[in-house]
């Protein structure tokens, strides 16, 4: 049986299945038992943080229970391995992961997942199926094409879980493109963003939201923050490809609110009962890192998003947090670097630099929330200012405020000589190629790199947005809606599609739409170091 086989098989193995190995743990065998009586996974399987030699699993369970995996190189599982897993309860709205560590490099993995009923511990849940692809070793002489896809951006502006359209579909074509892997560039919910029953679209037709209780509001309780997580997963598209494809998951703002920084505040938004702010980013961050198909961090710093994901001998993956050390938002002008200019601040910057300095790789990717030269508006302050929400600051002169910290990470990157370096984000809800040109900048002191922008995967569609021209970037390519926050039934929904080729090492950029089709390639040539 091979892979889709595998996973396209209409009936999904029985609990029994699993039962003769998991039984050799208990004191009494195991039984299985009327459906009804069994644990339930209805929010699916994850996997996540694929290395060569392991992957985070994930699921959510609807009771108190334990979590089982068994996993195998063969779709037919012989000779598995059984891991047990850790305990699902309320203190984490019943989710939990199992790191699978000693993995066979460049392997296919098929995996399993039950869950075992801790009020009856003979009673098992039916298994749930999964597959997912790893990394060859870094040091492998021998190198593996790499294909992966990436977009931001989910159930933003209203638009949620739309069945009349087939849900959010734009996930199973990413699915269909057979990526190692996926990663969600940010925006994973939209917990400011309510959703209705029914929208109005300007043709006089009415978009229709599947509803729960949780996303009818903004999010401000535990239980709002991941009943947003739980809404995604209802759609069958993003639960067929969680369980296909893994992920890598950053964050970016409206995880817990829409811009949010120390200058957030939210005593005007009526809206919201709770106003205090660090409490509303606790509440966010505990829901993503239950939800989040992620590798957890040591105990020093156990919610940190950023980290290294080596690929193999072809790519690096430098996934960064922009949100969690950012100064407040504001003008943006700061003459020099300080904590109210920080962006990913100091500590990420040199992790960041340290790591691109030691990579072997071909190609190294900086996974970015938010881009570097666009224009993204945070209102205006007290003083009829204008606050900027990323880097670009509208002064095309020489870098201010954030911009000197991204201006000397791309120094850095050019005096110690690291080739190869390109930049993938999303958040700005359209698709875009911007070749950065050190001859046309206003700062020069950095080697040329691209930026490649797609999404949003099922949101509203803005832009164009305007461009600072500090870095020198330029537009090569770009597609946005005419009108402003158009619905996903548009067709102006998007993902991008990086293959690099393990012979010639070329990295092929490819900005795709709702449908899959290609709109714009670029195939960039490795440089030597």
């Amino acid at each position: 049986m091979d892979r889709r086989s595998f996973l396209n098989a209409t009936t999904l193995l029985s609990g029994a299945a699993i039962v003769p190995s998991i039984a050799l743990a208990q004191t009494a065998p195991a039984v299985i038992t009327r459906d009804a009586m069994r644990p339930k996974m209805a929010h699916g399987i994850q996997s996540g943080d694929p290395t060569s030699d392991g992957a985070v699993i994930w699921t959510r369970s609807d009771r108190p229970s334990r979590l089982w995996v068994e996993w195998s190189t063969k779709s037919t599982f012989a000779n598995a391995t059984r891991v047990r897993g850790p305990y699902l309860m309320e203190d984490s709205d019943f989710t939990g992961r199992i790191d699978l560590a000693n993995l066979p490099a460049g392997q296919e993995i098929f995996y399993r997942v039950v869950l075992q009923d801790l009020h009856n511990e003979r009673v098992l849940s039916e298994a749930m199926l999964g597959h997912l692809r790893l990394p060859v070793l870094s040091t492998s002489k021998v190198a593996r094409d790499v294909r992966f896809a990436w977009s931001g951006d989910t159930a933003g502006q209203g638009w949620g879980i739309n069945e009349s359209l087939g849900g959010m579909t734009i996930y199973d074509e990413i699915r269909k493109v057979n990526p190692d892997f996926f990663l969600h560039s940010g925006d994973t919910i939209y917990a400011d963003g309510p959703i209705t029953a029914e929208v109005k679209l300007p043709n006089g037709s009415m978009w229709h939201n599947v509803v729960t209780e949780e996303v009818s509001k903004v999010a401000e309780t535990m239980n709002e923050y991941r009943g947003r997580y739980r809404y995604n997963l209802m759609d069958a598209n993003i639960r067929r490809m969680s369980a296909d494809v893994p992920q890598i998951w950053q964050w970016d703002d409206h995880e817990v609110a829409n811009n949010w920084s120390d200058s957030k505040d939210f005593g005007p938004d009526e809206r919201y009962t709770e106003k205090n702010v660090p409490l509303l980013v606790a509440r966010a961050t505990k829901s993503f890192m239950e939800y989040a198909p992620m590798r957890r961090h040591a105990d020093v710093e156990s919610e940190r998003v950023y980290r290294h994901l080596p690929q193999g001998p072809l790519l690096d993956m430098f996934v960064v947090d922009m949100r969690s050390y950012r100064g407040a938002n504001g003008p943006n002008l700061q003459t020099a670097e300080n904590e109210d200019s920080a962006f990913m601040g100091r500590p990420q910057i040199a992790w960041l630099l340290d790591g691109l300095k030691r990579s072997k790789s071909v190609w190294k990717v900086i996974a970015a929330d938010m881009p570097i030269s666009l224009h993204v508006a945070d209102g205006k302050d007290a003083e009829g200012r204008d606050k900027w929400e990323a880097i670009a600051n509208g002064d095309d002169g020489v870098p201010l405020g954030r911009e000197i910290e991204i201006s000397r990470l791309l120094s850095e990157i050019k005096r110690a000589g690291i080739k190869n370096v390109v930049w993938l984000t999303a958040d700005v809800h359209y698709t875009a190629a911007h070749y950065f040109d050190p001859a046309k900048a206003k700062f020069s002191d950095f080697s040329p790199f691209w930026e490649f922008v797609s999404g949003p995967l099922n949101s509203g569609s803005f832009g164009p947005n305007k461009t600072d021209a500090t870095f020198g970037m330029q537009v090569m390519y770009q597609k946005a809606p005419v009108e402003q926050n158009t619905s996903p039934a548009s067709g102006m929904q998007f993902f991008g599609q990086v293959d690099i080729d393990a012979k010639t090492k070329a990295m092929t950029v490819t900005l795709k739409d709702l449908k899959g089709a290609s709109l714009y390639a670029k195939t960039l040539a490795p440089q030597r170091a």
